[in-house]
């Protein structure tokens, strides 16, 4: 099932962290959160992200 958390630290920064979400659907889903909370100061892509993102190009290159 995804699911996104949003993690807030004793000192006010937040965090937000998707898990269930293939490829870009993590951004599109997120996005409005990361809108909301602010600046985004850095983003660390999970491995299903990177995993979607393979297959895919893996796919196009594929002789049809």
């Amino acid at each position: 099932m995804p699911t996104i958390e949003i993690i807030i630290d004793p000192t006010g920064q937040s965090r937000v962290q998707t898990t269930g979400f293939t490829g870009e659907s993590c951004r599109a889903a997120s996005r409005f959160l990361e809108q909301a909370l602010g600046t985004v100061s850095h983003e660390q892509l999970t491995p299903e992200f990177h995993q979607a993102e393979a297959t895919q190009q893996s796919s196009q290159t594929e002789p049809t």
